[in-house]
């Protein structure tokens, strides 16, 4: 059984193994960098609230237990089931998605109480997640109450892996964060984030939760690079063997003299690590193509067409709507002159934009800005929700 700290080094690969990954995380952080502009920050952060809610699909997906993105929105707006295990599950992807915004605004601040990649933060977003939810929902099929943001009491088996013994935990989480919370760059960031997830899963401090809480603490780690505009919790959930197997062939004991200096495996270690960073390839490409403004004008326009039959949109309505996208919000009077139809029809369309969910408003006269409805996103972000590659 593992009661020591040194039985899950290397907590990172030799040096001389990161070169061609610190020139790949290099690129993902430039690319990145670029995305931020493809966008006004209000539409950002329509999408960034968007990809919240994907990220609860997602990381609840990971576990078998996800619900659709309509019964999501459904719960935002305190809208529940009238069956009882869908219901749960929207209570769970709510809980979810305000743990989420809560790790994410300590991991900004300035006098935070612990770092994304302290231990620490794990137990703060598990927390944070399971303060949310009433014991009924979160007892295990073992009939075990899981409490939020405390470690395990018992032993646990996680497939093959057998986790560390729980009296040894404090110890273990303590060597974690003095090795992965200092100051880096990026890219090396980017590098220590993967380690971290894998080393937090390996150690398996909760008695349930254990990979969401990992999923929040990793989401929270990469604000810095994602800026909340794309998320590795997609790309992952899109692969979950792949994923499930990478992190379990990381397990593994050292394999031999030329399989590091550690009691486990660096080179599964360095499996893993390329596997994440090229999952962070993917969805960083993946949401960039998405968000190019030349893709984005076709893609509003092809909304606004399908949206017209059933809404009373019109074709007239694409140009200012993807002003709102580019540009930013328009006052009502604007947005109509906009669409070059008289003042009548014009506030018609507005209107209907508004029903649509293409545009929002905080109040019947305040500016209008962009936002991602449901009912258009297999358009405006094709694939957002979908299966398993």
């Amino acid at each position: 059984m593992y009661d020591s700290p040194h039985q899950f080094l290397p907590l990172s690969p030799a040096e001389h193994w990161l070169e061609p990954l610190r020139e790949r995380a290099a690129k993902v952080v430039d690319l990145a960098g670029e995305l931020a502009g493809h966008a006004h920050p209000t539409a950002r952060h329509a999408l960034r609230e968007l990809l919240r809610s994907m990220n609860s699909y997602y990381s609840n997906r990971i576990e078998g237990q996800s619900t659709t993105p309509a019964n999501i929105e459904a719960a935002l707006r305190h809208q529940y089931s009238g069956k009882p295990e869908i219901a749960r599950l929207q209570r769970i992807a709510v809980a979810h998605i305000e743990a989420e915004r809560e790790a994410e605004a300590e991991a900004m601040r300035d006098d935070a109480r612990v770092a994304p990649l302290d231990a620490g933060f794990a137990r703060l977003v598990h927390r944070a997640l399971y303060r949310r939810l009433a014991p009924s929902d979160r007892t295990t099929e073992d009939g075990i109450v899981v409490e939020p943001g405390e470690l395990r009491k018992g032993e646990v088996n996680v497939g093959r892996h057998l986790a560390p013994a729980a009296q040894s935990l404090p110890r273990f989480m303590e060597a974690y964060s003095r090795h992965y919370d200092r100051p880096r760059s990026h890219d090396a960031q980017l590098i220590a984030i993967a380690c971290a997830h894998h080393r937090m899963v390996w150690m398996h401090p909760f008695a349930d939760g254990n990979g969401r809480a990992a999923r929040l603490q990793t989401q929270a780690a990469m604000l810095p690079v994602t800026r909340g505009l794309w998320s590795v919790n997609r790309g992952l959930a899109r692969d979950v063997r792949g994923y499930y197997g990478h992190l379990a062939a990381a397990d593994a004991p050292r394999q031999g003299d030329l399989d590091g200096r550690g009691n486990l495996t660096e080179r599964g270690l360095l499996n893993w690590i390329d596997y994440f960073i090229g999952i962070c390839e993917d969805q960083v490409g993946y949401m960039s193509d998405m968000l190019s403004l030349d893709s984005m004008r076709r893609k509003i326009l092809a909304a606004v067409q399908v949206a017209a039959a059933q809404h009373g949109l019109r074709t007239e309505a694409a140009l200012p709507i993807y002003h709102l996208f580019a540009a930013g919000p328009l006052a009502r009077g604007d947005f109509i002159r906009m669409t070059g139809l008289a003042e009548r029809t014009g506030r018609a369309v507005l209107a209907a934009t508004l029903k649509y969910g293409l545009a929002v408003s905080d109040t019947s006269h305040a500016p209008v800005r962009f936002a991602f409805p449901i009912a258009a996103l297999p358009i405006l972000l094709p694939a957002l929700y979908g299966p398993e590659q």
